[in-house]
Protein backbone atom coordinates (compact mmCIF):
# COMPACT_ATOMS: atom_id res chain seq x y z
CA UNK A 1 0.00 0.00 0.00
CA UNK A 2 1.46 3.54 -1.07
CA UNK A 3 0.27 5.59 2.36
CA UNK A 4 -1.61 8.99 1.16
CA UNK A 5 -2.32 9.93 4.56
CA UNK A 6 -2.03 9.00 8.18
CA UNK A 7 -4.54 9.43 11.26
CA UNK A 8 -3.04 9.91 14.35
CA UNK A 9 -4.72 9.91 18.01
CA UNK A 10 -4.05 8.75 21.70
CA UNK A 11 -6.06 7.07 23.90
CA UNK A 12 -5.97 7.33 27.61
CA UNK A 13 -7.47 7.01 30.83
CA UNK A 14 -9.11 3.77 31.50
CA UNK A 15 -9.35 2.24 28.08
CA UNK A 16 -13.46 2.86 27.37
CA UNK A 17 -13.61 5.53 30.00
CA UNK A 18 -11.40 7.74 29.53
CA UNK A 19 -10.36 10.17 26.77
CA UNK A 20 -9.10 10.23 23.02
CA UNK A 21 -7.66 13.04 21.06
CA UNK A 22 -6.07 13.15 17.45
CA UNK A 23 -2.74 14.54 17.39
CA UNK A 24 -3.88 17.48 15.48
CA UNK A 25 -6.60 18.23 18.39
CA UNK A 26 -9.41 18.35 15.89
CA UNK A 27 -10.94 15.05 17.62
CA UNK A 28 -11.08 15.26 21.11
CA UNK A 29 -13.73 13.02 23.14
CA UNK A 30 -14.65 11.77 26.86
CA UNK A 31 -15.26 8.01 26.57
CA UNK A 32 -17.80 6.24 28.42
CA UNK A 33 -18.59 2.60 28.23
CA UNK A 34 -23.02 2.17 27.00
CA UNK A 35 -24.88 1.64 29.77
CA UNK A 36 -25.45 -1.57 27.86
CA UNK A 37 -22.31 -2.58 28.54
CA UNK A 38 -22.42 -1.85 32.32
CA UNK A 39 -20.90 2.04 31.67
CA UNK A 40 -22.91 5.50 32.98
CA UNK A 41 -23.15 6.41 28.96
CA UNK A 42 -21.59 9.41 29.41
CA UNK A 43 -19.35 9.84 26.70
CA UNK A 44 -18.91 8.32 23.15
CA UNK A 45 -17.88 4.98 22.41
CA UNK A 46 -15.59 3.13 20.09
CA UNK A 47 -18.20 1.24 18.08
CA UNK A 48 -19.74 5.21 17.92
CA UNK A 49 -16.95 6.14 16.29
CA UNK A 50 -16.17 3.37 14.28
CA UNK A 51 -20.22 3.19 13.11
CA UNK A 52 -19.47 6.77 12.37
CA UNK A 53 -16.25 6.70 9.91
CA UNK A 54 -17.36 3.48 8.74
CA UNK A 55 -20.85 5.59 7.44
CA UNK A 56 -19.12 8.43 6.29
CA UNK A 57 -16.18 6.21 4.16
CA UNK A 58 -18.73 4.40 2.36
CA UNK A 59 -20.36 6.94 1.74
CA UNK A 60 -17.14 8.76 -0.10
CA UNK A 61 -16.84 5.86 -2.06
CA UNK A 62 -20.61 5.47 -3.06
CA UNK A 63 -19.98 9.43 -4.15
CA UNK A 64 -17.30 8.41 -5.86
CA UNK A 65 -18.15 5.59 -8.07
CA UNK A 66 -21.70 7.21 -8.43
CA UNK A 67 -19.96 10.60 -9.98
CA UNK A 68 -17.94 8.08 -12.66
CA UNK A 69 -21.31 6.65 -13.31
CA UNK A 70 -22.53 9.97 -13.91
CA UNK A 71 -25.55 9.26 -11.19
CA UNK A 72 -27.74 11.25 -9.40
CA UNK A 73 -26.80 10.74 -5.66
CA UNK A 74 -29.37 13.32 -4.76
CA UNK A 75 -30.29 12.84 -0.86
CA UNK A 76 -27.75 9.36 -0.92
CA UNK A 77 -27.07 8.66 2.70
CA UNK A 78 -25.43 5.63 4.78
CA UNK A 79 -26.27 4.50 8.43
CA UNK A 80 -24.43 2.22 9.67
CA UNK A 81 -24.60 0.16 13.12
CA UNK A 82 -21.62 -1.22 14.56
CA UNK A 83 -22.74 -4.55 16.94
CA UNK A 84 -20.58 -5.42 19.81
CA UNK A 85 -21.46 -8.98 21.53
CA UNK A 86 -18.90 -11.97 22.84
CA UNK A 87 -17.48 -14.59 20.97
CA UNK A 88 -19.23 -17.82 20.25
CA UNK A 89 -16.16 -19.68 21.55
CA UNK A 90 -16.03 -17.67 24.91
CA UNK A 91 -12.52 -16.45 23.85
CA UNK A 92 -13.34 -12.38 23.87
CA UNK A 93 -15.44 -9.96 21.99
CA UNK A 94 -15.91 -9.15 17.79
CA UNK A 95 -17.59 -7.07 16.08
CA UNK A 96 -20.51 -7.13 13.38
CA UNK A 97 -21.77 -4.08 11.04
CA UNK A 98 -24.58 -3.01 9.16
CA UNK A 99 -24.97 -0.45 6.52
CA UNK A 100 -28.60 1.09 5.12
CA UNK A 101 -28.11 2.85 1.98
CA UNK A 102 -30.44 5.13 0.55
CA UNK A 103 -30.40 6.19 -2.68
CA UNK A 104 -33.66 7.49 -3.57
CA UNK A 105 -32.90 8.93 -7.11
CA UNK A 106 -31.60 5.56 -8.45
CA UNK A 107 -33.63 2.76 -9.81
CA UNK A 108 -33.26 -0.57 -7.40
CA UNK A 109 -30.56 -2.30 -10.57
CA UNK A 110 -28.48 0.92 -10.75
CA UNK A 111 -28.38 1.47 -6.73
CA UNK A 112 -27.31 -2.32 -6.06
CA UNK A 113 -24.41 -1.82 -8.45
CA UNK A 114 -23.07 1.44 -7.49
CA UNK A 115 -23.30 -0.16 -3.94
CA UNK A 116 -21.07 -3.40 -5.07
CA UNK A 117 -18.71 -0.95 -6.25
CA UNK A 118 -18.50 0.86 -3.74
CA UNK A 119 -17.88 -1.80 -1.01
CA UNK A 120 -15.00 -2.86 -3.63
CA UNK A 121 -13.12 0.44 -2.78
CA UNK A 122 -14.53 1.37 0.42
CA UNK A 123 -10.95 0.99 2.95
CA UNK A 124 -13.00 0.12 5.93
CA UNK A 125 -15.18 -2.44 3.56
CA UNK A 126 -11.66 -3.90 2.84
CA UNK A 127 -10.32 -3.62 6.25
CA UNK A 128 -13.12 -5.66 7.63
CA UNK A 129 -13.49 -7.83 4.72
CA UNK A 130 -13.36 -11.78 5.73
CA UNK A 131 -12.55 -10.18 9.27
CA UNK A 132 -16.38 -8.98 10.87
CA UNK A 133 -20.04 -9.82 9.21
CA UNK A 134 -21.52 -6.62 7.05
CA UNK A 135 -24.38 -6.93 6.06
CA UNK A 136 -25.42 -4.43 3.46
CA UNK A 137 -29.00 -3.10 3.04
CA UNK A 138 -30.53 -0.55 0.25
CA UNK A 139 -33.04 1.13 2.51
CA UNK A 140 -34.26 3.23 -0.39
CA UNK A 141 -34.93 3.63 -3.89
CA UNK A 142 -36.93 5.28 -6.51
CA UNK A 143 -40.33 3.50 -7.14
Amino acid sequence: MKTLYTAEALASGEGRDGNARSKDGKLDVALASPVELGGNGQGTNPEQLFAAGYAACFHSALRLVGRKARADLSDSAVAAKIHFGALEDGEGYGLAAELEIALPALDRETAEQLVAKAHRICPYSNATRGNIDVDITLVEVAA
